[in-house]
C-alpha cells in the first residue's frame, strides 16, 4: 500500500467517525453503562472529544451542542427514548472498572 498523505488520513479517519456515530445512531438500543463497562468510553465521551477538538481550532461549542451532533438529538430527548436505568449489575461493572485517584 502506498503511504497515505496527511489530507487522506484525515478524510479517511472522519469517514469512520462519521461511521462510528451512524452506527452508534442505529444502535440506540446499547446503553451508554454498557459501552463504558465494555470498552471504556460513551456516546457522551465521543461528544466530549467532538467539543475538545472544536476547543483546539478556537470553534466555539456547548457541551449540549456536541451531544446533539453525536446523538442526532438533543440529549435529553435521546434519554427520554432509549434510555434505561442501569442495573445494579451494569453498576457494580461500572464502579469495578472506574479509575481510581
Amino acid at each position: 500500500m502506498e503511504k497515505l498523505s496527511e489530507e487522506q488520513k484525515r478524510d479517511l479517519e472522519a469517514a469512520a467517525f462519521r461511521r462510528l456515530v451512524a452506527h452508534l445512531g442505529a444502535r440506540a438500543d446499547v446503553q451508554n453503562i454498557d459501552l463504558m463497562n465494555l470498552a471504556g468510553f460513551c456516546r457522551n465521551c465521543l461528544a466530549n472529544w467532538y467539543r475538545d477538538a472544536a476547543a483546539e481550532d478556537n470553534i466555539p461549542m456547548t457541551k449540549d451542542e456536541a451531544r446533539e451532533i453525536i446523538y442526532g438529538m438533543p440529549y435529553e430527548e435521546w434519554k427520554a427514548r432509549h434510555q434505561s436505568e442501569a442495573s445494579e449489575s451494569q453498576k457494580a461493572a461500572f464502579e469495578a472498572a472506574r479509575p481510581r485517584d
